[in-house]
């Protein structure tokens, strides 16, 4: 059976926030099936021409880790709809109000599998003098990308320090240190997610089943907050 899970990645949320720390980040064991590492993940390009740029960083960065391989291609979606691709990404920006999230990922999976995804961000308010920055922009399509490959937060606790990754929560996103480039540890758990090979692959494939929404804003989801984006 095929569903759909949300990780609303940077929220606004308007109380504070647990400390919570994870050694381990994968979000529930979600992964791209494939038959050999390392392994290529095409993003389809909808988003604006402000937006481009760090969309290239993020897919630079993550490109650093020696299991996975993203790639840049022609968006297949209106930005708006931000209508998922079997067996790639789409990244999409656009106006979508005032959700209460700076980015989200959302995710259809057959069991563990992936099967396609999409990461959208939110220009209501990064139109604001608030979040406008390269810092915020960053960090948070860093995020987002990272989860749409089953990467989840290292850390949930804005008002700690920050550890140096776009995968922890934070409420100053340039530091020191920097939260706008993965970590050491954020590659580690790519390696570990994808030690394992699979004998199938829902990488590039051209069909999918329905899908099925679950966990908007609660188990399975992870936004970016508005007052303390994440």
């Amino acid at each position: 059976m095929k569903k759909i899970i949300i990780l609303a990645g940077l929220v606004l949320s308007l109380g504070g926030l647990a400390s919570v720390a994870y050694a381990n980040h994968s979000w529930g064991g979600y992964h791209w099936a494939r038959t050999s590492n390392p392994f290529t993940l095409k993003i389809g390009d909808n988003v604006s021409s402000t937006w481009d740029p760090y969309l290239n960083e993020a897919i630079t960065d993550w490109s650093a880790s020696s299991v996975l391989d993203l790639t840049k291609v022609t968006g297949s979606t209106n930005p708006r709809t931000c209508k998922a691709k079997t067996g790639q990404i789409q990244a999409c920006s656009e106006r979508y109000g005032n959700t209460g999230w700076l980015g989200i990922a959302q995710i259809w999976i057959s069991g563990s599998h992936i099967t396609k995804a999409i990461t959208k961000v939110n220009d209501t308010y990064f139109n604001t003098a608030t979040y406008n920055t390269p810092a915020w922009r960053r960090l948070v399509m860093c995020q987002e990308i990272a989860h749409d490959f089953g990467l989840d937060h290292q850390d949930e606790n804005f008002s700690n320090a920050n550890l140096g990754s776009c995968m922890d929560y934070t409420s100053d996103p340039d530091g020191p240190p920097s939260n706008e480039h993965p970590n050491l540890h954020d590659f580690a758990e790519i390696e570990a997610i994808y030690a394992h090979l699979d004998s199938i692959t829902t990488i590039g494939q051209s069909t999918s089943g329905p899908g099925k929404r679950v966990g908007v804003n609660g188990v399975d989801s992870q936004d970016i907050d508005l007052d303390n984006p994440s």
